[in-house]
Formats: C-alpha cells, structure tokens, sequence
C-alpha cells in the first residue's frame, strides 16, 4: 500500500470522525452551545486540519512543498468557509428557522457543499489540465470577484425572487411544520413541499455560487487533486461548531470579507501572470497568513462608528 492510498484512508477516517463528533454534539444539545464550547470544538477541528497537515510535511511524497500547498489552501478554503455561513445565517433569518432546528439545516448545508467542492474540484482540475488557457480564465474570475466583494454591496436574501424556489412554492402548497425532517408531506391527502426543501433548495443554488468562486482559488494555488480535496474539505469539517461562536464573535471577522477578498486578488493574478512568473507557494503561504491576520486584527481594534442621534433645537415660540 503506497503512501498516498494510507492518506486517503486516513482522511476519510477523519472526516467521517468528525463529521459524527460535530452532529452528536449538536443533536444531543438541549441548550443553545455557548460561545466557550462552540470556540473549543472550533480549534479542536482546526487543530485537527493542522496536524494532517504536518503529517503530510513529515510522510507524503514531496511532503515539504505539499504540506505548505495544503495549508494555503486550507486557509483559503475556510476563509470563504466562514463567509459561507453568514449567508447561512441570513437564510435561517428570512425563513424564520429555529435555534433548535438551525443544526439540521447546517448539516444539509455543509454535506451539501462538500458534495459540489467535490464535483467543481474534480471538473476545474480536469479543465486545466486538458486545456491550460482556462488558468487564466479562472484568474480573471477571481479578481471580479474580489472586486464585488470591496466594492459592491451584499445582497439580502431574497427567496422570492428564487428561480427553484419560485417554481416549487407555484406548483405546490408549503407546510410550514418545521418539526418535520421530510421533503414533503400530505395534508388531506394532498402534497405539501417542507420549509426544509424549500431551505434545501435556497441553500443548494447558494452552494453553488461559492463552490464557483472558491475553486478556481484553491486551484490558483495547487492542481493537486489530492491536496485541493483535502483541504476543501477539511475546511468545512467543524462549521457546524463554528456556526454557534458567530453571534458572539461576529466582530472578529467584520473585515474578515476585505481581507478575503485581498486574497482572491492576489491568487487571481498569481494565476494570470503564471506562463511567466511563478510565485513560490511558501511566498503564497505568507501573504495568505499576512492577510488574514490583519483582517482579524484590524476587526479587534478598528471600533465600528457608531451614529450619534441628531439633536433637535426647540424652536421657542
């Protein structure tokens, strides 16, 4: 057995530990998890990504420059991981979703994502090596997309105005019984589509849309399939922990999307300017760890403007 087939074991083994340990904790809750828990199982699960990491730098072949592959794109990765599940949050607002009910819907979301990641990453992958201009296709995708998340604003959450979601609530009455855990039900004998699909398909299209912009990412930064699966997926193990910590740490990532955004800027050009400059991946390494770092602090001492009431003279008749 080579070296490669023990780590593929090995990180399905851990994915599958993981994903257990994360879903136990959270459907055996009968409380809202605090911030101290949520936050210790989050770097439980980062820790955790590291430690493969360092397995790949010590036994993989050529571990030393994979091992600084996988931790740039893991960094990456969950980064845009993060900014994922504040949309989350905002869907989980709109449609009016329980505290107790929210760890269900995370976890369709998350196996959800996986699922795609793995799809694009296989598909992206296979694009470049069959026909190599689309690097720079996927560059230029990256810098748009870094340019819509500094200057353009984000958009609310619109169901509605949802294609799949629109179509399905036209042909079919919505049950609104969110204790259910089915895609559809029957109420006096006729069909009914569940809040739950209706989530599933707003989640699912959502996915979508990251799945475009993060890929063409990790894959500006390696087109190992073993590295870019890898670390795609070890960054949304542990989401569903992290989920319960954002209303108390929101303010840790305010200009988390800034500093993202930087990031993708950097990836994007990396890729257009490849045919004649290669940027080292420890190069890449240090301005993705850079980066982040400043975001995080810049969000702990840039205190937010608060807008002070307009005060009104009395007019003294």
């Amino acid at each position: 057995m080579n070296t490669q087939i023990i780590f593929w074991i090995a990180f399905v083994f851990i994915f599958f530990l993981v994903f257990s340990i994360d879903f136990m904790i959270t459907n055996k809750r009968k409380t809202a998890i605090n911030i101290k828990t949520a936050l210790m199982w989050t770097m439980v699960w980062i820790s955790t990504a590291l430690i493969y990491g360092l397995a790949v730098y010590f036994f993989y072949p050529n571990g030393h420059a994979k091992s600084f592959e996988f931790i740039a794109g893991y960094l990456t990765e969950y980064s845009l991981s993060v900014d994922n599940l504040f949309v989350f949050v905002m869907i989980f607002t709109v449609m009016g979703i329980t505290d107790f009910n929210q760890p269900k819907m995370l976890k369709i979301g998350i196996l959800l994502s996986i699922v795609l990641r793995i799809v694009f990453i296989i598909f992206g992958v296979e694009l470049i090596h069959r026909f190599h201009f689309f690097i720079y296709i996927f560059g230029a995708l990256l810098l748009y997309t870094a340019y819509k998340m500094i200057f353009m604003e984000d958009s609310e959450i619109e169901p509605e105005k949802n294609y799949f979601y629109k179509t399905v609530s036209k042909y079919y009455p919505v049950d609104y019984n969110q204790n259910t855990f089915k895609f559809f039900s029957k109420i006096k004998g006729k069909r009914h589509v569940t809040t739950l699909f209706l989530i599933f398909l707003l989640i699912g299209t959502t996915d979508i849309v990251f799945a475009i912009d993060s890929i063409p990412a990790i894959i500006g930064i390696t087109q190992d399939t073993f590295i870019v699966i890898t670390s795609n997926v070890f960054a949304v193990l542990g989401l569903v922990s992290l989920f319960f910590a954002l209303e108390g740490i929101m303010h840790m990532f305010r200009y988390l999307k800034n500093g993202v955004a930087v990031i993708l800027f950097f990836v994007g050009a990396k890729m257009l300017i490849s045919g004649w400059y290669q940027i080292s991946i420890a190069s890449s390494l240090g301005f993705i760890v850079f980066t982040l770092f400043i975001a995080i602090i810049s969000s702990v001492l840039i205190k937010e403007k608060k807008l002070e009431p307009v005060k009104v003279k009395e007019r003294n008749e």
